[in-house]
Formats: structure tokens, C-alpha cells, sequence
């Protein structure tokens, strides 16, 4: 057995990053404020910014959903919100314990650090991981850091394949050679985890759901549309979207989308090109307002000639859903899109991506897409 080297004589334990100083210095204000209010005889309280629609604003000239300035106060001694007020001081803790210990943990895993029995009662500070996310996006915003810089991550979840090579955490993974696994896309995809070392795509085609996707990998449609290919397993993820973003800003790869022709698809897509109301305070890494529609559009059953069999029925809250999303700012005014939507509900039926396999087992990768790509034929 080799010998272990000696530790090297007064050579100083590696120190936080800028990043992590500046997140442990917004939590350490945090603190002091609480504590300052309780030594003076004030109750202790936390000023939240209102994660609603109604404060959430649509930024016209930059094209993304951006948080209003409308705040709402959390207090000890309100009976309403003492539990809240609890956990909001539980997470930043246990926050304040991962970036000392320079250590990660899931979003489950700050669940069960947080969750145990008040001594003295049978209440629970966590009953479940539903209470807890949504203190944690609480912390996001009142601290104006990222959820990567509480040094919190989520399940992984989506794939890449194609023309491009990353580094991530300095092992090189060519996107290439991953067979029909793919590369996962973790959650944190910031610059200093994951780097781009090659890349000779033309474009960037996001799929809804893994199913579409290994069609698009076994059929090798990376190499001969010279493309990445990803997807996000139905609404993606913060991880999946700012890897999205990254492609398109710093390598200028147009996003180019291929969903389901429903209410949930047209959300998905509005999603990745102008953000999201719950996230709205992160449009500006995750949002990607050149991104374009391929489709499955509401003129594809006629344009392609599918059979019956395609047609699911539109819901009655698919079409409520529907005329909400039509009224949504950025669609409100767009021709095209008023169209889709009208289209889908004219028809009175909804499409899946999956269903052109009726025409043939590839049509949607020999056909539909390259055809679509030719002509441009996409809203946007």
C-alpha cells in the first residue's frame, strides 16, 4: 500500500469563492437584521419579493417576464405566517452550513436537513418537499441569488446528443459518442461547472419528451442535420433551459422547438422564449426570446395527411387554457400565433409530436423537420 504524502507545511486551506462570499454575506445580513429587530424590541420579520402574476411584468423591449417590485413582509408573531417566518431561517441555515462546508446538497436532501418535530409538540417545521422548494425560491429572490450560489441543485433531468463537445468539471464529454444514452444535463450548468470545448452545429432542436428524442438519436439526425439535440422530459428545467440559453447566447446557436400541438406544448414553448411567472426573477439566464416554433402546428392534420386515429379532444380546460395563453402579452399582438391557437381550437382537437408516426416510423426526422427547417416554416 502506498504511503499517503504529508499534508504540505503551512499551506492554507482553500477559501470561498468570490461567489460564495458575497451569498454567505447577503445571508449573514439576513441574520443581523433579525436579530437586531428582536434585541430592540421589535418583532422580527422578513421582507419577500412577491413571487405572482400580478407582480410580474412584461419587459416589451427585452422580450422576457421580469419580477415587479411589489414585496410582502414575513413575521415572527403573525400566527399566519410564524411557520413560514420558521422555515425561511431553517433553509438560509442550512444554506449558510453548505457553502461553509463547501458542499452541495438536492433540493431533497435541504428537505430532510430542515425537516424534524418541534421539541414539545407533534408539528413538523417540513411535513413535505412542496412546502419546502417554494421557501427555498423565497431565499432565491430575497437574497438576489441564484439557486446554483445556495449551493442547492435538482434531479437531473433531459439529454443531449450531437455536434458538440463540453468539459464538465474537467472531464471532456464528446456529445458525439454518447450512444443511445445521451449526456444528462445536470442541474448546474454555470460557465465555471460546464464549458464548451467544440462545437459544429448549425442550430439547437429542442424535442418535448424523451420518446421523440431517441427517435432523433437511433436515427442519427444530429449528423445529418448537423445539430444538438436535446430535451427537458416535458417542461425543462432550470438546468435544461439555461443550457439552452448558454447555446444560444455564447455559441449563437438558434433554438428551435418541436412540441406537442397543445395548450401544455404552446406553454412550454412561451416558457423557454420569455420565462416564467414563478421564475420570473431568472428570466434573464433562462429566457431565449429568438427561440422558434417548428411545430406540430393545427394544419399539420390536413398538411400532412393524418389519419383519425391522431385526434385527441380538446378538454374543457384545455380550452380555457388555451384562451389564456392566447391573451398572454406576447402573443396577444402576434398574427401567427393568434392563428395557431385558433387553428387548434377550430379544430377541436389536440396533437402529439408522437402521432406522426403514423405516416412512418422516421417521417418526423427524414420528412417533417428537414422540410419545415428548408422552408423556415416556424413561428417565432
Amino acid at each position: 500500500m502506498a504511503k499517503k504524502k504529508p499534508a504540505t507545511p503551512g499551506r492554507p486551506a482553500p477559501g470561498p469563492s468570490a461567489r460564495d462570499a458575497a451569498t454567505q454575506k447577503k445571508l449573514v445580513s439576513l441574520a443581523e437584521a433579525v436579530t437586531r429587530s428582536a434585541l430592540a424590541g421589535r418583532e422580527p420579520r422578513v421582507e419577500i419579493p412577491t413571487r405572482s402574476r400580478s407582480n410580474t411584468l412584461w419587459n416589451k423591449k427585452q422580450r422576457i417576464l421580469e419580477m415587479g417590485s411589489s414585496t410582502q413582509e414575513r413575521q415572527l408573531f403573525n400566527l399566519g405566517q410564524a411557520k413560514q417566518f420558521m422555515q425561511t431561517m431553517l433553509h438560509a441555515s442550512t444554506i449558510k452550513d453548505l457553502i461553509d462546508a463547501g458542499k452541495t446538497s438536492s433540493l431533497r436532501g435541504v428537505f430532510y436537513k430542515a425537516k424534524h418535530t418541534v421539541a414539545g409538540t407533534k408539528e413538523n417545521t417540513f411535513d413535505t418537499q412542496d412546502e419546502s422548494d417554494p421557501i427555498l425560491e423565497d431565499l432565491e429572490v430575497t437574497l438576489g441569488a441564484l439557486r446554483e450560489e445556495l449551493h442547492i441543485f435538482a434531479d437531473n433531468r433531459g439529454q443531449v446528443v450531437g455536434n458538440i463537445t463540453f468539459v464538465d468539471k474537467g472531464d471532456e464529454i464528446d456529445a458525439r459518442r454518447m450512444g443511445s444514452g445521451g449526456w444528462g444535463i445536470p442541474s448546474i450548468v454555470e460557465p465555471d461547472t460546464i464549458q464548451f470545448k467544440k462545437c459544429d452545429a448549425d442550430f439547437v432542436l429542442h424535442v418535448e419528451k424523451g420518446t421523440v428524442w431517441n427517435r432523433f438519436n437511433e436515427d442519427r439526425f444530429w449528423e445529418t442535420g448537423n445539430c444538438i439535440i436535446t430535451h427537458g422530459g416535458g417542461q425543462p428545467p432550470r438546468g435544461c433551459r439555461r443550457l439552452l440559453q448558454r447555446f444560444n447566447q455564447e455559441l449563437k446557436l438558434p433554438v428551435i422547438c418541436l412540441l406537442d400541438c397543445d395548450p401544455w406544448g404552446h406553454y412550454i414553448y412561451s416558457v423557454i422564449k420569455q420565462g416564467s411567472i414563478s421564475l420570473a426573477f431568472e428570466s434573464s439566464r433562462l429566457a431565449i426570446p429568438e427561440a422558434k416554433f417548428l411545430g406540430i402546428r393545427a394544419k399539420d392534420y390536413a398538411a400532412c395527411d393524418l389519419p383519425e386515429a391522431v385526434k385527441i379532444d380538446l378538454s374543457d380546460n384545455d380550452i380555457k387554457r388555451a384562451r389564456e395563453i392566447a391573451a398572454y402579452p406576447w402573443f396577444e399582438h402576434h398574427k401567427g400565433w393568434q392563428r395557431e391557437i385558433d387553428g387548434m381550437l377550430g379544430n377541436g382537437f389536440k396533437m402529439e409530436v408522437e402521432s406522426l408516426i403514423t405516416k412512418d416510423i422516421s417521417y418526423v426526422t427524414e420528412t417533417y423537420v428537414p422540410e419545415r427547417l428548408a422552408a423556415e416554416d416556424w413561428l417565432d
